[in-house]
């Protein structure tokens, strides 16, 4: 799997408030959270995300509550992976159980600018900068996350593990 899209450049300690504002968590509809994905910090962004667009920001992005509805909204936006210096510890795991690929790398954090043109190859732990002919690191995804991702999450993927081992019995 390789990964690639347009910089969307964001600071430090982006809070889950920032990427989708409480006001709005009256509802787990993933296209409503998706509609407001960042609109106070940027209230563009939704407007001018192109499906596949990355997020890379600095120190721990996703910091603040522990909800669910950040990485949803993320997702549904159409970002196509966050890399970010550092992640606070719920958002990563919450990321990766519904099936949005996350890296850290200070090297992208501080490299990448915005509207820079990025591929990933997540096996690898190599993010390529097309625009600026650089390239970054971070470490591969293990084969179980990478599976995880590419079911679309826990959930998907515990439904298939669940189907694949009742076939084998």
């Amino acid at each position: 799997m390789i990964i690639k899209g347009k910089v969307w450049k964001f600071g430090d300690h982006i809070d889950t408030d920032i990427i989708i504002p409480a006001r709005y968590l009256n509802t787990s509809d993933p296209n409503e959270l998706a509609l407001h994905c960042m609109e106070d910090y940027d209230k563009d962004f939704i407007k001018n995300i192109s499906p596949g667009d990355i997020i890379v920001a600095g120190d721990n992005f996703g910091c603040g509550s522990s909800r669910e509805h950040a990485p949803i909204a993320i997702k549904e936006a159409g970002v196509s992976c966050v890399i970010a210096k550092s992640f606070a510890r719920i958002f990563f795991r919450n990321a990766i159980n519904i099936g949005l690929p996350i890296f850290e790398s200070s090297e992208t954090s501080l490299g990448a600018l915005q509207g820079d043109e990025l591929e990933i190859f997540p096996e690898k732990g190599i993010i390529k900068n097309i625009t600026q002919n650089e390239l970054y690191n971070t470490n591969p995804m293990p084969i179980f996350i990478q599976n995880l991702i590419a079911s679309g999450g826990l959930v998907e993927y515990t439904k298939k593990e669940i189907e694949r081992r009742q076939i084998e019995y």
